[in-house]
């Protein structure tokens, strides 16, 4: 009955078949790990997720994006059909840290029947490169069960569609993860890890916990908000977009290209987006110029940088006090804000400030946040390239922005936290 049921639903979507032949994509051993082939030929994954322009993710020398719900596909299959890229098709499949039982057969049955129109109408799809079922379904979680609902649509895909691989996303890596996928999740053909400043030990690390196969990076970049040092208000210290450029470049040379059993990745993150800070992860300042870690990333594909290269920023401070300093100030006082940057092609700089409270609006997993209110009516003097302002007049976190613009599409960033309060008394 089964199969039969199976059967009816590809005729009945066959309707919905696209006009091009299907793309056949597999993994293969090699001499001394993998390989994608995409129609025989080899693929490597230059991939990115994001809402970012596709177009340029194309131009520079990109050639897959990620998707991680089914809501993102219509228009990000299109695009890529558009622009000649291929489609990491992810799954959105509930988390239990969001409240969904994994133990309630119904519940996984009802998610599992919601997904099976969306893998029936693109499996043929001609950008489609492979299916991510879930991603992250391992953060704060405590049901193994979830991976018996991860089989199940994986197994599904594979019984209609022999043409592409199955993977699932993980939260970084563990040993009891990878042990349960390999007993529970035959289907799954390779591992997808998101991966931020652990990723140099990804590769000893799958060695140790028994998996010799294949994987991809499902997101890597800068380390993230919960790895890097913090002030002593135990606020997270945000790298410049220089510092974040150096970082993708040394990531990419000495940790990704070099494992074999590698085949491919996705940087993160291609657009904006607000989590911890509108810039902490974006590849693009909120009105959407490149920044630097755009241009490393176009030299990575291309073997060179764009014509118009982006600003660098060297660094910001506060009356020469860098953000490791955890800079206090008293309520109403007056400071000065130095911001060091050049541009490798000379051009004229635009310099915008503003001073933001610290977020408030926290979450875990990439969920959605709000950007903080920006505090008006605080900067004295600006002088382009540094501003004297006055402390907020309220006790609590602040940061400090600063957006550099080339004026022709590029920029650069830096934040720098700072507490106000009244001195201490002794």
């Amino acid at each position: 009955m089964k199969i039969i049921i199976v059967a009816l639903l590809i005729m009945f979507t066959s309707i919905l078949s696209f006009d091009k032949e299907v793309n056949k994509v597999e993994i293969v051993k090699s001499d001394n790990g993998f390989q994608l082939l995409r129609n025989g030929e080899p693929f490597y994954i230059k991939g990115a997720g994001g809402k970012g322009d596709s177009k340029t993710l194309a131009e520079y020398g990109g050639n897959s994006i990620r998707t991680w719900g089914v809501d993102q596909w219509h228009e990000t299959f299109y695009e890529a059909e558009k622009y000649g890229l291929t489609v990491f098709a992810g799954l959105w499949l509930d988390q239990e840290r969001q409240g969904f039982d994994y133990s309630d057969s119904a519940a996984v049955r009802k998610q599992f029947e919601s997904v099976k129109d969306s893998i029936l109408k693109y499996k043929d799809h001609p950008s489609l490169l492979m299916w991510g079922v879930g991603n992250e379904l391992d953060l704060n979680y405590t049901n193994p069960a979830v991976w018996d609902a991860v089989e199940q649509i994986a197994k599904f895909i594979h019984e209609v569609d022999g043409n592409h691989p199955v993977t699932t996303t993980t939260a970084f890596i563990e040993k009891e993860e990878v042990e349960l996928i390999k007993a529970k999740c035959p289907n799954i053909d390779l591992l997808s890890i998101n991966a931020y400043a652990g990723l140099p030990v990804i590769r000893s690390f799958l060695k140790d916990f028994g998996w010799d196969g294949p994987y991809i990076l499902g997101e890597w970049g800068t380390f993230g908000h919960w790895e890097v040092p913090k002030t002593k208000w135990n606020e997270p210290i945000e790298f410049t977009s220089t510092e974040k450029a150096e970082l993708y470049d040394k990531t990419y040379k000495e940790n990704i290209l070099t494992d074999p059993n590698c085949i491919g990745n996705y940087v993160f993150l291609w657009g904006t987006k607000q989590e911890r800070t509108s810039t902490w992860y974006s590849m693009f300042l909120p009105d959407g110029e490149k920044t630097e870690a755009v241009d490393v990333i176009h030299k990575l594909w291309k073997g060179e940088f764009p014509k118009n290269r982006s600003p660098k920023l060297d660094s910001l401070q506060i009356d020469f006090k860098s953000a490791n300093s955890s800079i206090t100030l008293e309520p109403g006082s007056i400071h000065k804000a130095i911001v060091y940057t050049t541009d490798p092609d000379n051009d004229d700089l635009k310099i915008v400030w503003e001073i933001l409270e610290e977020t408030k609006d926290k979450r875990t997993g990439g969920d959605e946040e709000l950007k903080p209110p920006a505090v008006d009516g605080l900067i004295v003097k600006s002088d382009n390239s540094s501003i004297t302002f006055k402390a907020p007049i309220n006790t609590g976190a602040y940061r400090l922005f600063v957006y550099v613009y080339d004026q022709k599409g590029a920029g650069a960033h830096a934040n720098l936290p700072f507490y106000v309060k009244q001195p201490d008394v002794e």
